[in-house]
């Protein structure tokens, strides 16, 4: 579908509506590409040779693979079509594209419809986070007692490693791939993205990449973590050519996404969507990508350097040969530091939006708020090489880098002064999605705190490599943002699917999920300060306690998200139903019918105000809720499982 400003043209009949089947779909996509890797890989059997045999066996599999993956669920139609000079599609075929009269089904084709595109996301996200889970309570089994007495040393480097890249690339995308896409062009009044198509391209590049990175355990895993370090990339199996190519694949779908939602935000703003009516969520979601977009192909170079060294016998990082292990660290954390920012970013907006929204208050300084995010954005490219302090490296740029690295809290404290400045003599709706930023705020504090002493090359020379570092960095990344995904979630659940999430069920979720967060990464924390070191299957004796203590935290966390899981799903299969407007909010996204109609607006809005322009504090939006000031109790009659808000005549 085309990001047309005609109004919305009339929907065609059943009867002249074209029934594709299977072909093209995610089934043909499947079926053709696992044929065409075998195919590739076959004939690249017969010319290998040599150590590097099997490495351009295996990465030729993988291009067969993603080409014919895409030939077969149809990307390369439209492409070839135009190539031969064929007629261009017609309205009826765009829309058609887009899912039209397809039912479910749209949701396993190559969809343009950009509200398709983000359920795709979201689905896959939840994926992703079940698979990074599982190898998250792997590990913190193993390290429940000394004697590594679940995994062999090889599995379990594995586990380390594909839990961090998993959750890594799950965090990414986790807001910006799902509520981007969805959200992110209702929220500006566009009808669609700038670009459709290469918007369902973003989408199934990361789909392609999913099998490559798991075929890593029938290859043998890699042993290098999720940071992929050469030299030792360079020796390892063959499961390092699915780690590679999996980055680059990501990669690829990052920039492509990335550029869509800064041209969709640049170009098809509704008119009077001045730059300082936007709502925050989505200036933080376009300074995210923009920094993404600078960022990430350093990661993706790191990448194809280490598969031209294995596969035709280049040296860029073989020190005996003439290349350095020090080039591959730089591209890395050129790429590895910003990356923290590029999913802070989405996750600051989310909380800031929540808190404006569930305190009836406008953004308390919307212009400081962006100055912080412009500042995160900007200092976050300039700090990446602390991780270098003790690597051997002792440059005279270690002083200015510590420098840079505190600098980066002055920025992000002025965005937790605009939150706080938000709540300050508003009227509290207590939410669910209101307690995941809450959540967020207290965790991302102590993750932020603790990482100071990481930016110190003097505290970094203690801390450096122990359990201290993983503890901070969850706080950050899972205490912080991934609170911020659970109130994106739980905020926008219903204008997605048109239903409410179990209000009971979401607040036990969060409790349960905090305290075992906190009770988990704490003793960390401990056995961290106490000089544990990280990534080890065989604890030492004097750190078991402290991981006892983790492990059974962790239990805590397995039954916060599988409570979390079962409300999705019943929700989505037979929860109430949303209003159209289930907070009161102003932005444009609640201003559309629920289930969102295929092209949004049947006419453009013409903005004439700020998306913050509420009631002052003593507007009685959402006091018939459970946990808003003055509103009903359980014991009242009010219901703690139905949310939703009534909105006042004029809102």
């Amino acid at each position: 579908m085309t990001a047309v400003s005609s109004p919305t043209g009339p929907a065609r009949s059943a009867g002249t509506q074209r029934k594709r089947g299977l072909v093209p779909s995610v089934v043909s996509g499947v079926l053709l590409g696992v044929v065409g890797g075998l195919l590739a890989a076959f004939v690249m059997a017969q010319f290998a040779h040599g150590s590097r045999g099997i490495n351009q066996i295996v990465v030729s599999g993988y291009v067969g693979w993603t080409i014919f993956f895409f030939i077969g669920i149809g990307a390369f139609n439209y492409p070839l079509r135009w190539g031969f000079g064929r007629t261009q599609p017609t309205h009826e075929d765009e829309r058609e594209l887009a899912g039209e009269g397809q039912g479910p089904w749209r949701y396993f084709r190559f969809c343009t419809d950009h509200k398709v595109v983000g359920i795709q996301y979201l689905i896959t996200v939840f994926v992703l986070f079940t698979v990074g889970g599982i190898a998250a309570f792997l590990i913190r089994l193993e390290q429940s007692t000394p004697g590594a007495k679940f995994l062999v040393p090889n599995a379990y480097n594995t586990i380390v490693g594909v839990h961090g890249i998993l959750m890594i690339a799950a965090t990414v995308i986790m807001i910006t791939g799902p509520f981007g896409n969805f959200i992110l062009p209702i929220a500006i009044g566009a009808r669609d993205m700038a670009f459709p198509r290469l918007n369902a391209l973003s989408y199934w590049l990361l789909f392609a990449a999913i099998p490559v990175f798991l075929s890593v355990f029938a290859l043998g895993g890699f042993p290098t973590g999720w940071t992929g370090y050469a030299p030792l990339a360079d020796q390892a199996n063959a499961g390092m050519d699915a780690y590679a190519f999996t980055i680059v694949l990501f990669g690829l779908s990052l920039g492509i996404s990335a550029m869509n939602i800064v041209v969709t935000v640049v170009t098809l703003r509704a008119p009077g969507m001045r730059w300082n009516r936007l709502p925050v969520f989505v200036w933080g979601w376009t300074l995210s990508v923009l920094l993404g977009l600078v960022v990430f192909p350093s990661f993706m170079l790191a990448e194809i350097l280490v598969l031209s060294d294995r596969i035709f016998g280049t040296a860029f990082y073989i020190s005996a040969l003439g290349g350095s292990e020090w080039l591959y660290e730089q591209l890395f954390w050129f790429m590895g530091h910003p990356e923290v920012y590029v999913i802070a970013l989405p996750s600051m907006a989310v909380v800031a939006e929540v808190v404006s929204v569930f305190s009836r208050k406008p953004v308390y300084s919307y212009k400081a708020a962006l100055g912080g995010f412009m500042g995160v954005a900007a200092l976050s490219m300039i700090v990446w090489a602390h991780h270098l302090f003790w690597s051997g490296a002792n440059t005279p740029l270690d002083a200015p880098f510590m420098l840079t690295t505190e600098l980066i809290s002055i920025p992000t404290g002025l965005i937790f002064l605009v939150v706080v400045g938000t709540f300050w003599r508003g009227r509290i709706w207590r939410s669910v999605p209101l307690l995941f930023a809450l959540g967020f705020v207290f965790n991302f504090i102590i993750g932020g705190v603790t990482g100071l002493y990481l930016a110190d090359v003097p505290t970094d020379a203690v801390f450096h490599g122990g359990m201290f570092v993983v503890a901070h960095f969850h706080f950050t990344l899972v205490g912080g943002m991934v609170f911020g995904f659970f109130a994106a979630v739980y905020y926008w659940f219903p204008k997605i699917f048109g239903r409410r999430l179990n209000d009971t069920l979401g607040r036990v979720h969060f409790w349960l999920f905090e305290i075992g967060f906190v009770g988990t990464f704490m003793a960390l924390f401990y056995a961290g300060l106490h000089g544990e070191a990280r990534w080890q299957a065989n604890i030492p004796v004097k750190f078991a306690t402290p991981n006892l203590i983790a492990s059974l935290f962790a239990c805590l966390l397995v039954a916060a998200v599988s409570i979390f899981g079962y409300n999705v799903i019943s929700a989505w299969r037979s929860g109430p139903t949303a209003d159209a407007d289930e907070w009161g909010s102003k932005s444009l996204e609640w201003t559309v019918p629920t289930p969102v109609p295929l092209e949004n607006f049947e006419r453009i809005p013409v903005v004439t105000g700020s998306s913050y322009e509420y009631y002052d504090a003593t507007s009685s939006i959402g006091a018939d809720q459970p946990g808003y000031p003055g509103g009903p109790s359980v014991a009242d009659g009010g219901s703690a499982v139905d949310g939703g808000a009534s909105s006042p005549p004029g809102l």
